[in-house]
């Protein structure tokens, strides 16, 4: 998969951020052990910290003055993860609520602690406005876990109710990223605006990138199709149930069958994956579109080539 292409410049100052957050958690052994995973994440390093620096390029920007609000998005994201990993995709769907063993109680409270050191991070940027866009999102992510699942039909209103929750639970913590690095780089408020419309559109594809990938690539030793066979709705499902079978596809997704579930995954994989990437491709236009209302510059030119990895993601 393609990875996007920082500068060397910016690479050295993601390292700074690295730095931070190895600082704060290095001496946490219980930490690690149970988020460590989302601390380092696989796939792009730290993409929410480079945006919050890449926004603050579209003004005047200073390390110095961003750096703890690029740290404080990363742990913010590893908090909210490792408290994710608790819920059940199946049985929050069904609306039944998880109870699990005691070691759960582990993850909840180091997702806590994890939140509390980006506090720390929040409350050591200059600009207090950070601490109001930080803690809109880590709201709207909450409200959205609390959200029902999608139905699978009618199409328009399972579309629509599953880019409001994923609006919530993925977008709205690239919007702070977005708004905050803008913020802590001094712009205005119609720049910090802009931003956080082109963050929203950049979160809902790069979350739909993901649910269309979902149904291509292995994940670790996971077949193709995890989150169905999890149980979770998707767009590619939601769209594969109004071109292709629902009904059965329906029943798939609350089944345990094998031979039902691949059977699903090929139906997805027939019906569901060209409009869900129709509709990434949508939300990335949107995003270029904010990209043009700003001044051009490196950072703008950065930004643009965050949303064309997101195209490319998806592919």
């Amino acid at each position: 998969m393609r990875q996007v292409a920082f500068s060397p410049t910016l690479s050295a100052d993601l390292q700074q951020v690295e730095q931070i957050i190895h600082e704060r958690t290095r001496a946490r052994a219980a930490v690690i052990s149970v988020a460590g995973s989302h601390l380092s994440p696989p796939d792009v390093p730290r993409l929410r910290a480079a945006l919050v620096l890449l926004a603050a390029q579209t003004a005047s920007y200073h390390l110095e003055r961003v750096i703890h609000a690029a740290a404080a998005v990363e742990l913010i994201h590893a908090a909210t993860q490792t408290h994710n990993d608790l819920v059940d995709e199946a049985e929050r769907r069904r609306g039944q609520p998880r109870v699990g063993p005691w070691n759960h109680g582990v993850a909840l409270m180091v997702g806590d602690y994890l939140f509390a050191l980006a506090a720390g991070e929040m409350a050591l940027s200059p600009d207090p406005r950070v601490i109001i866009f930080f803690s809109e999102a880590v709201k709207h992510i909450t409200e959205g876990i609390l959200m029902p699942a999608a139905p699978l039909q009618p199409l328009e209103e399972g579309r629509a109710r599953h880019l409001e929750r994923i609006g919530h639970t993925d977008a709205a913590l690239i919007v702070a990223a977005c708004k905050a690095g803008a913020a802590a780089g001094g712009a205005d408020a119609g720049q910090i605006e802009i931003l956080g419309r082109f963050g929203h559109e950049l979160g809902l594809a790069l979350r739909l990138g993901d649910e269309a990938r979902d149904f291509t690539e292995r994940n670790g030793s996971a077949a193709p199709g995890a989150s169905l066979r999890a149980g979770a709705v998707t767009l590619p499902l939601i769209f594969a149930a109004a071109l292709g079978d629902g009904a059965r596809l329906t029943a798939a997704l609350d089944s345990d069958d094998a031979a039902e579930q691949s059977w699903a995954v090929d139906e997805v994989r027939r019906h569901g994956l060209a409009p869900t990437r129709a509709e990434v491709l949508r939300c990335i236009e949107d995003a270029r579109g904010m990209l043009a209302q700003l001044p051009p510059g490196p950072g703008r030119e950065a930004l643009a080539r965050v949303a064309d990895y997101a195209v490319h993601r998806a592919a």
